[in-house]
């Protein structure tokens, strides 16, 4: 059967929007699935870093804690029970993750305690008693055993606790017994809520898990799983510090897209190697990639029904730009840059043309906005800075040109009492304007990264003459600039600033083991009184291979 002019032009002009639509949308959509894939990838392993780093955090705060405690005169000299009694229950009060803190004498004694929970009781045989003698002992996650059933357990759910002790002495040096704790680890699945929680739109279906250093058991996760053994891809990469993501399948015979970092611990605490897995259903994970592309061909779909019905009102006038129209839709299926023609003089066909034209920007700015997301999962949000992510390619770039940089590690002084006093939004304010001094007190090839709270890094090429007295001298004029005040509403704040320095590759072959030994020289400065700079000394480089 012969078709007719009119619905020959609307058939093949319906045929041609569709091939273009659906050329558009594969090569856009192959581009932006990979995008969107690592997009979502790298936000699973950053929350599986924060997530580590938070655990560490929480651990190190709690033993400073146990460490002030133990140092209270009343609970190492034990002459007055009473009173150290009530210090470890107003302990207990303010900081409800502390179950049970107790004190014993040198035999193992309980001889005060929260709640007086214990007293009494003899716990030399226990491991927090056992371990604790022989300086601060810190214990993995293990289930309730003398106090399983002298605690409350609203939950019903076997209790479990993370130790903490310490020993104690006389003014003699004499072991006079051990001051113990037990953390309840339901602190963890608080700490899971801050990080997941704000996710919950962006991670749909998250999962998180908490492993065991020692054995690879899950010690927080989904229900049915926690005591499992976890021997999977992710936890061994974890495992030699790699903080990144893959798709891999699970004992479940499932394909999940899995984030994953190991806690390498905080400040002077060094971890238990805690390992954090965030997991996403492949499914769920690569969702927003097949919606676009859904979205895409629906366009298209819809786009070419519109004009295949205008193609057959007006086929006997656009014979000719529709073989221009066809002919600029050919160069774009053979990759050559153009655009579709503007078509003059005919109304329909000049909204043909045009829309044609729009449907193509509307895709190439698709593509470009995909472009911008990029750019942005470098950038910090809060002050425009590169972030850890941007400093890991950086880094990439510059072991390539085998050029010498210089580190200048950053950590506010003060800044925590500015959250404290004058609220988290003050703070943020802080931040940018740190960041705007920092920017303004270096060059612009210089880079400067957030490192995550307060701390920074700068990377700047190094000096030819001494890098130590080069770098004290820039260290020393942006302590100096960070120190001026901030002038904030109705009031000005001051801060602080410590700053440590290395070099590589002099320091060591590896660019990141040099950035930690930056951090170390920051914290020897504000060891030694803050607000200083502090050069790093003692390690000579490695060697490379074959040298």
């Amino acid at each position: 059967m012969k078709l007719n002019l009119r619905a020959y032009m609307a058939l093949f002009f319906g045929v041609i929007i569709i091939a273009l639509t659906m050329l558009l949308s594969i090569t856009i959509s192959r581009h932006s699935g990979e995008t969107i894939k690592r997009e979502i990838g790298n936000s699973l392993s950053t929350t599986a870093y924060h997530m580590a780093d938070k655990l560490d955090s929480f651990m190190w705060s709690r033993i400073g804690e146990v460490e002030v405690l133990s140092r209270i005169e009343v609970i190492k000299t034990q002459d007055d029970l009473q009173s150290a009694q009530t210090l470890m229950d107003q302990l207990k009060s303010s900081i409800p993750v502390f179950s049970w803190i107790g004190l014993t004498d040198s035999a193992g004694n309980v001889v005060a305690a929260s709640d007086n929970i214990l007293v009494g009781s003899n716990i030399s045989k226990r491991p927090v008693y056992q371990e604790g003698k022989k300086g601060t002992f810190i214990g993995d996650v293990h289930n309730a055993v003398l106090l399983a059933n002298l605690l409350p357990n609203p939950t019903g759910e076997p209790m479990q606790f993370v130790d903490i002790s310490k020993p104690l002495t006389d003014k003699d040096g004499n072991f006079t017994g051990v001051l113990a704790a037990h953390l309840s680890w339901e602190w963890s699945r608080q700490v899971k809520g801050n990080i997941v929680e704000p996710l919950k739109d962006e991670l749909s279906g998250a999962e998180v898990f908490v492993v065991s250093g020692m054995d690879n058991t899950v010690l927080l996760g989904p229900d049915g799983m926690t005591g499992d053994v976890l021997d999977i891809k992710s936890v061994h990469n974890a495992r030699t510090g790699d903080n990144s993501w893959l798709v891999e399948k699970w004992p479940d015979g499932k394909e999940y897209l899995t984030g994953f970092a190991v806690g390498d611990g905080h400040h002077d605490y060094s971890g238990l190697g805690w390992t954090v897995i965030v997991r996403i259903p492949i499914e769920n994970a690569f969702a927003p990639v097949e919606n676009l592309k859904s979205y895409i061909i629906k366009l298209g779909t819809i786009t070419a029904i519109v004009f295949a019905i205008i193609g057959w009102f007006v086929a006997g006038f656009i014979s000719n730009p529709l073989r221009k129209i066809s002919k600029a839709a050919h160069n774009l299926r053979i990759g050559k840059e153009t655009s579709i023609p503007y078509i003059n003089g005919i109304k329909d066909l000049e909204i043909l043309s045009s829309s044609l034209r729009e449907l193509v920007e509307s895709l190439v700015r698709t593509e470009s906005n995909l472009g911008k997301m990029e750019t942005l999962a470098h950038q910090d949000l809060l002050t425009g800075l590169g972030n850890r992510f941007a400093l890991d390619q950086f880094m990439k770039k510059a072991q390539i040109a085998g050029r010498s940089l210089s580190f200048l590690y950053l950590d506010l002084d003060g800044f925590k009492q500015i959250n404290d006093t004058y609220s988290h939004q003050t703070g943020d304010l802080v931040l940018q304007e740190v960041a705007r001094r920092l920017e303004k007190s270096t060059r612009k090839k210089d880079s400067i990264f957030r490192l995550g709270g307060d701390e920074f890094l700068i990377v700047l090429d190094t000096p030819d003459l001494s890098a130590e007295s080069a770098l004290e001298a820039i260290a020393n004029k942006l302590v100096t600039n960070i120190n001026m005040p901030y002038d904030m509403t109705n009031t000005q704040l001051k801060i602080g600033c410590s700053v440590g320095g290395a070099v590589w590759p002099e320091h060591d072959i590896d660019p990141f083991t040099v950035i930690s030994y930056a951090d170390e020289a920051l914290y020897i400065s504000k060891r030694n009184g803050k607000n200083k700079f502090t050069f790093h000394r003692g390690k000579v480089k490695k060697q490379m291979p074959g040298a």
